[in-house]
């Protein structure tokens, strides 16, 4: 990989600069990375605290109630585990150049589409259309 760009901690993805330059890019890749260190953290601390929790509860309703918020914790990991998986592809397309372009269209996705989402694929417009396909395939 290239030398880390220069990043001042206030610095913001511009439309009046090139395209995914190398301080967009830096930018990026450091905002996923966050956002997996905090995912991975999540799930570190959710393993431990079910570790800790496993106790035999004698009333039938509290056991019920805390299986129902395991099993909606495990469901709530279960997502940020492949969430994992989109933020690594999105930091392989950063490594590949291809970060930041539409994998449908080839066109450039919006900074702000990319700041809100860092791990979209697909232009606002290719996306929207995609739903909408999808959407009248799933009403068949």
């Amino acid at each position: 990989m290239k030398a880390e760009a220069f990043l001042p901690d206030d610095y913001r993805p511009a439309e009046d600069e090139p395209f995914m330059n190398d301080r967009q890019l830096e930018y990026f890749r450091r905002k996923l990375l966050t956002w997996k260190t905090e995912l991975l953290s999540d799930s570190r601390d959710t393993i431990t605290g079910m570790k800790d929790s496993t106790r035999n509860i004698p009333d039938i309703a509290d056991r019920a109630s805390e299986e129902t918020d395991r099993a909606l914790e495990l469901r709530t990991r279960d997502r940020q585990r492949k969430l994992v998986a989109k933020i690594d592809a999105a930091l392989r397309r950063i490594e590949e150049g291809e970060y930041g372009y539409c994998e449908i269209t080839g066109e450039p996705i919006s900074l702000k589409r990319l700041d809100a989402r860092p791990i979209a694929t697909m232009s606002l417009e290719a996306q929207e259309r995609h739903e909408r396909r999808e959407k009248v395939h799933r009403d068949d």
